[in-house]
């Protein structure tokens, strides 16, 4: 993450904000294999997303 660009982590976001998404509705119609696979992708998100504010304030 420490290597990647603003740009990189706001794509990034919003294609895992994407897959959490459809994950959810998976898992709503009928139970998905792993639903801890849920949980990671929402700490993925929350770590881009700290990264993007931490590299907003020091700009």
């Amino acid at each position: 993450m420490k290597s990647m660009t603003e740009q990189e982590l706001i794509d990034y976001i919003n294609s895992e904000s994407e897959s959490l998404r459809r994950l959810k509705f998976a898992h709503a119609v009928s139970a998905i294999e792993n639903p801890m696979r849920i949980r990671a992708t929402r700490r993925y998100i929350a770590q881009l997303k700290t990264e993007l504010n931490a590299r907003k304030k020091t700009n």
